[in-house]
């Protein structure tokens, strides 16, 4: 579903690797990994190459090359809507996703698991979806992970104040997957 990239983050480095993006930026800082950084800017970007030749001369496993997952975490308060949507999901493309049914458990799921997205749903109880985007918005770990609300019946000026507020897109459709993964692999290709 989704191609693989020629140039990615330090953040995307690191998930793949299975290390911390800090970690990343001292192998690029020490001249370790090669790249460029963006001009004007801190951000700094790594060949896909250069990161196979950099896997493969210190030995790290290079299968988070292959899968080409891209990991979801769904924070949804409904259980049963959990299971469906993951469910879903999972038929359709090369995913792995985790789920938390509040707030809290989804704090320390994404910084464990390190999405790539996080879906929220902002009809949920027990979930503070504006706080938990503001909370990944403010982390380093997580400045790459796209966010993406989930609200049924929402007008287009809402769905522009949400982004406005941090949130990468907005599903209006909770019930219409075709929509959903399109909007996932919209915010997948921009990261």
């Amino acid at each position: 579903m989704l191609k693989r990239k020629d140039v990615l983050t330090t953040g995307q480095v690191a998930q793949i690797c299975n290390v911390a993006p800090r970690t990343v930026t001292k192998w690029f800082d020490s001249g370790q990994l090669r790249g460029y950084r963006i001009p004007g800017s801190r951000d700094r970007r790594i060949p896909l190459s250069e990161l196979i030749r950099f896997m493969k001369a210190h030995n790290i496993p290079t299968d988070g090359l292959d899968k080409g997952h891209v990991r979801i975490l769904l924070i949804d308060s409904n259980e049963t809507a959990c299971t469906t949507l993951t469910e879903a999901l999972t038929s359709k493309g090369a995913f792995d996703i985790e789920s938390a049914q509040n707030s809290f458990d989804a704090g320390l799921m994404a910084q464990k698991f390190l999405p790539n997205v996080i879906l929220i749903n902002l009809m949920s109880t027990q979930i503070d979806a504006h706080q938990l985007c503001t909370h990944i918005r403010e982390n380093e770990e997580l400045k790459d992970t796209k966010v993406i609300a989930i609200a049924a019946g929402l007008c287009e000026n809402e769905s522009k104040n949400l982004q406005n507020k941090g949130f990468d897109a907005v599903v209006t459709e909770p019930s219409n997957l075709d929509r959903i993964l399109l909007v996932i692999q919209q915010a997948c290709t921009i990261m």
